[in-house]
Order: C-alpha cells, then sequence, then structure tokens
C-alpha cells in the first residue's frame, strides 16, 4: 500500500522552506518579553502586601475566608492576653499565631513536625504549632517567644544568655530552641548539659551550633555567686 503523501496527511511541505515574517521573533526580544511577565508576577503580591495596614503584633489580619470552610470560635491566652477568635477548623495553630495574629516570631521551617522552629508552649508544654490545630488550643494557654520579653519588658535571662553566648546563628531556629529550653527551665531551673540535650533534641539547628546552645541554656539556669559579683558559678 501506498504511503500517504505529506499534503495528504495534513503536513505543509512549505515548513522550513520560507520564514513566516510574523514569527520573526529574535532570541533577545522573546526574553525581553518573557522578562516582564516574570516581574509584573512577582511584583503583583509585594505591591498587595505594601498596601496593607500594618496593626501591630497581636492584631488581626484581615485575611478572606471561604464562607464553606467551618468555623469555631474559641477562647486562648496569648502570652497572657485572653483572646477569643474565630478560626477556620483547618488553621493550623502556626497558621493563627503568624497569618493571623500576626506573631511571626514562631517561624515555619518544615511545616510537618520535624525540625522544631514552630515550637510554642501549649499549656506551659512545648508542642510543635505547626501539627496542631488552632481549634485545639480552645480553652488553654498558648505561649510564643515575643512572650518571653513582653512580661519584664526587657529580654528574658534565658534570651540574654542566648545573645552572651552567641547562640543563635542564622536565627532561624532560635526561637524555637529558646520556648524548648524554657519549658525545661520551667521544670527543671538548673539542668545539667546532658538533661538540655535531651529536651531539645527535637530542635534541630542548620548551622550545627548546638555546643553553644547547651553553654547557653546551661547558663541560663546557673545560679550567680553574690560573692563573685553576680558571675555564674
Amino acid at each position: 500500500m501506498d504511503e500517504p503523501k505529506k499534503e495528504d496527511a495534513g503536513l505543509d511541505t512549505d515548513v522550513g522552506n520560507e520564514p513566516d515574517e510574523s514569527l520573526d521573533l529574535s532570541r533577545r526580544e522573546f526574553l525581553g518579553g518573557t522578562g516582564v511577565a516574570v516581574l509584573a508576577a512577582v511584583a503583583a503580591p509585594v505591591l498587595s502586601a505594601s498596601q496593607g495596614v500594618d496593626r501591630g503584633a497581636g492584631a488581626l489580619a484581615d485575611i478572606p475566608s471561604e464562607p464553606s470552610v467551618p468555623r469555631t470560635k474559641i477562647r486562648v491566652i496569648i502570652n497572657g492576653a485572653a483572646r477569643q477568635i474565630d478560626v477556620e477548623d483547618r488553621w493550623s495553630l502556626a497558621e493563627l499565631l503568624r497569618d493571623h495574629l500576626l506573631l511571626t516570631g514562631t517561624k515555619l521551617g518544615c511545616d510537618r513536625g520535624e525540625c522544631g522552629a514552630c515550637t510554642v508552649l501549649l499549656d506551659g508544654r512545648p508542642v510543635y504549632s505547626c501539627s496542631n490545630l488552632a481549634v485545639w488550643a480552645d480553652g488553654r494557654t498558648v505561649e510564643t517567644v515575643e512572650g518571653l520579653f513582653s512580661r519584664t519588658g526587657k529580654l528574658d535571662p534565658l534570651q540574654q544568655s542566648f545573645v552572651d553566648h552567641d547562640a543563635p546563628q542564622c536565627g532561624f531556629c532560635t526561637s524555637g530552641q529558646l520556648m524548648s529550653a524554657k519549658a525545661l527551665l520551667n521544670a527543671n531551673p538548673h539542668p545539667t548539659a546532658d538533661q538540655v540535650r535531651q529536651s531539645l533534641t527535637g530542635n534541630l539547628c542548620r548551622c550545627a551550633n548546638y555546643n553553644r546552645i547547651v553553654d547557653a541554656v546551661v547558663a541560663a539556669g546557673t545560679p550567680a555567686r553574690p560573692d563573685t559579683g553576680g558571675v555564674p558559678q
């Protein structure tokens, strides 16, 4: 059986022979056009965000929600302040804190309960806020890294110890490290280095600054001796 001719198969036999002037687009022009499109796509959300109102830490952000998503009104004490909040049942505790209460000291790293960057205290116990639903905090107390500072108007002794011992590196894991360490010091005011290592097992430091973090927590729990001018023992 004879093979079908190109024209019979619907193929243009002239393709590649005569250039189509309408498609005569240089590589420079193409890249220039696509670059503008990419910049527009990137700039749009930035401009939108810059037009928002700075409401300050702890304020409720006006983030639209879908009316079909179930919502629950919860009562929670956050950093010592009682709040009544209408939340979507699907929100994680991290999402509530960061996106809706603007408490961005709580960081999101892996977002699946592995790195510990989002650690907060729930009824005094360290939890991964990315793996806890906001509705589970109903009737409970939550403490974030902002709460360490706001109680006294100055750095918490644990925070100061982190500064003194150069414990923060990139700083991304620091808030989670601080909250896990705070829970330990609340339960055991004078932990040993081994106890600190065990308590901070669930907090990863990608800068691998573990030794200084441990030193900072141990120093924060070591009482100062009056006869040494306040220098820790």
